[in-house]
């Protein structure tokens, strides 16, 4: 394997040689306060997670639902802008410097920070990729480049709405992974078809040889079972953020609740692997 290669790459590499899946949580940076992020960082690691989402809050993200939502709005009244939640991954980085991190949210804030800036100390605290929602890889121009010369990969997104040509330049661009939204509507729908993702990622593996993970109506192990038999990883957002939500008086007890959910996740990929 190669050692240069980029965070995602190996991790991706050492799971599919060990014939697991990948198990992605995402959260929002600053929520429930800016203090307690880190610690849930490592908190999803614990439990097993191999790729960690961390979401950069902005005042209109007009792709999630109202969990979400809520949590950029948390976020917010505590300042958190990206300058912090890159802060926040350098002190991720001090106690782990394998799992990639990638930041997920919308293009305002690094147009506000400049896309060199940007790049150069997301590189510097240790960021591996970057899922913008509303820079789809036509828009991206010389900022691919510039994110590459920085060893930051484009993650980008598909749904079952993406039309064959389209899905075609995204797989031709993405890198690290490919976020397959399984549902249409917002984050933190409700039901999930497992066979219909099947087969949508099955014409999409003919495109590409990147992992396909999917999100959208991970609730459980359960679910995350029943994704796991037909995508190479699972994400899952809006149940460890309503989670979260749940306990914000309680920052304290918010590792323990992200081990636990994030726990049983794992345990029913894992015995679906040796199965």
């Amino acid at each position: 394997m190669n050692q240069h290669a980029n965070r995602i790459d190996r991790r991706f590499a050492a799971l599919k040689a060990a014939g697991r899946k990948a198990l992605i949580p995402y959260i929002t940076a600053g929520d429930p306060a800016p203090a307690h992020t880190v610690d849930f960082m490592h908190a999803c690691v614990e439990a097993g997670a191999d790729v960690i989402e961390l979401g950069v809050p902005f005042s209109d993200p007009m792709a999630d639902g109202p969990v979400i939502q809520k949590a950029c709005e948390r976020a917010l009244l505590h300042g958190t802008r990206l300058s912090h939640v890159l802060e926040m991954v350098a002190a991720f980085r001090e106690r782990d410097a394998e799992t990639p991190v990638v930041l997920m949210g919308y293009l305002n804030p690094i147009e506000r920070m400049g896309y060199a800036a940007f790049a150069r100390q997301a590189r510097d605290a240790g960021v591996d990729g970057v899922l913008a929602v509303d820079m789809p890889p036509e828009e991206m121009g010389e900022n691919a480049a510039l994110f590459a010369d920085h060893g930051l990969q484009s993650i980008f997104l598909l749904a079952p709405t993406t039309s064959e040509q389209r899905a075609t330049t995204i797989c031709h661009h993405g890198q690290g992974y490919l976020y397959y939204v399984s549902l249409k509507g917002v984050t933190g729908a409700a039901t999930l078809d497992a066979e219909a993702v099947g087969s949508q990622l099955a014409s999409l593996r003919a495109l590409t040889e990147l992992p396909l993970c999917v999100g959208f109506g991970i609730r459980d192990g359960a679910t995350a079972a029943a994704i796991g038999r037909v995508a190479d990883g699972v994400i899952v957002g809006s149940a460890l953020v309503g989670r979260i939500a749940e306990r914000a008086d309680a920052p304290e007890t918010i590792p323990q609740a992200l081990r636990e959910i994030l726990g049983e996740m794992r345990t029913a990929l894992d015995r679906d692997a040796r199965a």
